[in-house]
């Protein structure tokens, strides 16, 4: 398997292939026709998208369900909202309101179910394992939520569970019927291709769902067919070892021109730093090279007015991604032609910049002041020299989101097998999901083991403690 650490395989595309495309997941002891099977649990989410749709799958009470609560943390919650959001923001055919919980703070919680309906809801529980803390606690006081509103059993016709632990789920009143599985061989940042997208399904439809498959398995295609010096994942990926590894550029930034897309950065910042934010190889030993850059951004042009500054005039080389469709889907041209046209103007800016010399000659040709010249030009300035890479398509839709989410994926991979780590564990978040553990109890009133914390650790905790009143 790719996966050494876990002995896994990563064969997510298989979740957007044809059924008979003979993709095969080899696992210790056995190997799973991958495709098949992704294909057998995707007809059982039609089945389910069609019966809600069509009203023949309702509520508890009797009613239409019209909004779907999808509850997860990571990548079962990323990109599963970066795809709904690019698929349903601000419009009006959506079929399904859609909201998600992700964040375990209380706050979140209380603006996912505001002015929220519990008869006319839906709620999406993804967890392959049902045992991620921040996931189980969110759906626990849902389900409180839901049944204080339409009792106890109205848990089983309001609640699907996206996970492969039946008994955890079955305990916790989920019928199997409404169970949606996906197999070790998905990874949590590659799952919105799984029933962890069954939102995407419900809010946009279904086959805005079945052309986002599409478009990626035309990726996955492309990837694997391509010359490389015409393979778009590589060549990314090429550029961007070299921004790291020549330049020794430690940060990447992200800007979509569509707000559709304003999610994308988190999306892409996941599926980078979480695949190959690595400081150990295959082999179990220490890098000797930099890996993944710090993956950041917004949208444009809003990014144009806070973080480019930095990117421009910083001392640092910040490559950045610009995304763009050619054609939007408002009847505002004028607005998507001003839209274009800063996004080809800050790439030509980062490229050429504008000399000391070419800022002193414009100013001394307005008349300006010898000395103010001199104390205002070098401030004025542009470097130039600085990367970008252009993703240009003609619209935003179903197909081509499902492209440009496969394009990122592909390029983290090949970057992941030139640096020699594995692009498909998530170690780092386990060490603070433990101390968390041991930290609790003194936040309960309890004192914290000797063992689980330091000195440090301990003050701020009973500082908390203080501010709280507790201690």
């Amino acid at each position: 398997p790719v996966n050494v650490t876990e002995g896994r395989a990563a064969m997510h595309m298989a979740l957007r292939a044809p059924a008979d495309s003979g993709l095969r997941a080899a696992l210790p002891g056995r190997v799973d026709d991958a495709a098949a099977l992704a294909a057998g649990e995707r007809e059982r989410m039609r089945a389910f998208v069609e019966g809600v749709h069509a009203g023949s799958i309702l509520g508890a009470t009797g009613r239409r369900l019209t909004c779907v609560l999808h509850v997860g943390i990571g990548g079962s919650s990323l990109g599963p909202c970066v795809a709904t959001e690019a698929l349903t923001l601000a419009a009006d055919d959506a079929p399904m309101q859609a909201r998600f919980l992700s964040n375990v703070d209380g706050h979140a919680f209380e603006a996912a179910t505001h002015r929220l309906d519990p008869e006319t809801t839906l709620v999406l529980v993804a967890s392959k394992s049902w045992t991620t803390p921040e996931t189980a606690m969110n759906a626990a006081a849902l389900r409180a939520w839901l049944s204080g509103a339409l009792g106890e059993d109205a848990v089983a016709g309001h609640f699907v569970a996206l996970s492969t632990n039946l008994a955890a789920v079955r305990a916790f009143g989920v019928p199997p019927e409404r169970t949606f599985g996906f197999r070790d061989w998905v990874g949590g940042r590659h799952s919105l291709w799984s029933p962890a997208g069954l939102v995407i399904a419900l809010a946009a439809g279904w086959p805005a769902f079945q052309g986002l498959l599409d478009g990626a398995w035309a990726m996955d295609q492309h990837f694997r067919d391509a010359p490389l010096e015409r393979n778009l994942p590589v060549l990314l990926a090429l550029a961007g070892v070299w921004h790291v590894n020549g330049m020794g550029c430690a940060t990447q930034c992200v800007l979509a021109y569509d707000e559709r897309l304003r999610r994308l950065p988190a999306h892409v910042q996941q599926v980078e730093m979480e695949s190959n934010g690595k400081r150990v190889t295959l082999a179990g030993h220490a890098v000797d090279h930099a890996t993944c850059p710090v993956v950041f951004g917004e949208p444009g042009t809003s990014a144009q007015h806070s973080l480019m500054q930095l990117v421009h005039q910083g001392p640092a080389v910040v490559p950045v991604d610009f995304i763009l469709a050619a054609s939007p889907d408002h009847a505002r041209e004028d607005a998507h032609r001003v839209l274009a046209a800063n996004a080809f103007a800050q790439a030509a800016a980062l490229m050429s910049g504008r000399s000391e010399a070419a800022v002193r000659a414009e100013m001394a040709a307005h008349g300006t002041p010898p000395e103010v010249i001199d104390r205002v030009a070098p401030h004025r300035a542009f470097p130039g020299e600085r990367p970008s890479a252009m993703t240009l398509f003609r619209r935003l839709d179903a197909f081509s989101l499902g492209r440009l989410l496969a394009f990122y994926e592909h390029k983290v991979a090949v970057q992941g097998c030139l640096w020699g780590i594995d692009s498909f564990d998530q170690w780092g978040v386990e060490l603070g999901k433990r101390l968390a553990s041991g930290i609790l109890p003194a936040l309960e009133g309890e004192e914290a083991p000797e063992a689980e914390g330091d000195p440090t650790t301990r003050a701020v905790v009973g500082r908390f403690r203080e501010l709280r009143g507790e201690g």
